[in-house]
């Protein structure tokens, strides 16, 4: 397996589009990276670039210690699985897998030895006589990626080869890339859309958006120290709880929201000291949803008083959509709380659990 080294990578279209913004990443040998963000945010062309299917109109690429701005995409010694799986329909499940290696004048008893081993990794060896259009999707995506395989390249890309498979079959499907990845410790780099995909799979994340890379980390350091409104709301579902207001020190430090001057949290003397010397009358409070606690003699009184617009019980826990602060939040709580729309809950929150943010710059304080 391989490094993976971008250096100030930049990708300018003709009609002077930037889609990709100077990223500078390392994947180490052996890293399961995942790339994340919504439409439009550079993660695929970021990836088509690893993969010499997009040129770099700036900085600089390197495969194990190679530079490889200027080579072609078969002298990388890469393998890319697609979204669409990109099978050859009239060719059987064994000869898709072997075509690769077949083009690579390999011998015969290599190339058999070598899917074989594939397909019991995968376990698809019953099926490597039927052609795609006799598969399910789920045995298509073992398929797609077994072709990767074959090849034993020295990195793995992946472009969102999930997204076409019902949820259930991605769960199966995640579950089965973290264990093929573990036996093979494949360097791999993977994008997604999914940020519940990103979390369950890589090592560590890159946040993208507009072309930019918003916060690299572990997939606990992104949801618990978000360095950005954009990281702290896309990543965690349901999304953080974000409250506009600002500190105020009169008879105690305080935030206070600014559409509801009822809603307000404590600060710790370390948020007070951070929050006075930044932006005290600019902020925004970022609350994950099991951050906040209906409250009872347990947890001492209440931080605000919340309307209940409606709830969903979901067996293992109950998600509530409230009115405070002059906005909607998201509360996740235990199973056995089901109130009814329209009632009153009293809320607490742990003031050293809320995150604050510059309203401006959206940088995390």
């Amino acid at each position: 397996m391989a490094r993976v080294t971008l250096e100030g990578v930049r990708k300018v279209y003709d009609n002077g589009f930037v889609a990709v913004h100077g990223v500078d990443l390392v994947v180490e040998d052996g890293e399961f990276v995942v790339l994340v963000g919504p439409s439009g945010s550079g993660k695929s062309t970021t990836l088509r670039i690893i993969a010499g299917l997009e040129s770099l109109s700036d900085g600089q690429l390197s495969i194990g210690g190679r530079v490889v701005n200027d080579v072609p995409p078969n002298e990388r010694d890469i393998a890319m699985v697609f979204q669409s799986y990109a099978l050859y329909p009239h060719m059987s499940v064994y000869e898709n897998m072997a075509f690769a290696l077949h083009l690579r004048k390999l011998p015969g008893k290599e190339i058999e030895a070598r899917v074989r081993e594939a397909a019991n990794i995968l376990g698809i060896t019953a099926v490597l006589e039927r052609r795609p259009k006799q598969l399910s999707g789920g045995q298509r995506q073992r398929v797609a990626i077994g072709r990767a395989i074959v090849r034993q390249p020295r990195v793995f890309l992946f472009d969102e080869p999930l997204s076409n498979l019902d949820a259930k079959l991605r769960v199966q499907m995640r579950r089965e890339i973290a264990r093929i990845r573990r036996d093979l410790k494949a360097t791999v780099v993977y994008v997604t859309h999914d940020q519940v995909e990103a979390m369950t799979l890589g090592d560590r994340i890159v946040v993208m958006n507009e072309g930019r890379v918003e916060q690299i980390g572990s997939p606990l350091e992104l949801y618990d120290h978000p360095r950005t409104l954009f990281v702290a709301t896309f990543i965690g579902s349901p999304a953080m709880n974000l409250i506009e207001g600002s500190a105020s020190f009169d008879g105690g430090a305080r935030f206070v929201a600014t559409d509801d001057r009822a809603f307000s949290v404590p600060l710790t003397a370390a948020q007070a000291e951070r929050l006075a010397a930044v932006a005290p009358e600019r902020l925004v409070a970022g609350i994950r949803p099991e951050d906040f606690h209906v409250a009872d003699s347990a947890t001492g009184g209440s931080t605000l008083s919340a309307i209940v617009d409606a709830s969903e019980p979901l067996g293992n826990e109950v998600l509530l959509y409230l009115r405070a602060g002059g906005q909607d939040i998201t509360v996740r709580s235990g199973p056995h709380v089901l109130p009814r729309s329209g009632d009153r809950l009293p809320l607490h929150v742990d003031p050293t659990r809320v995150h604050y943010f510059d309203r401006v710059s959206g940088r995390s304080i």
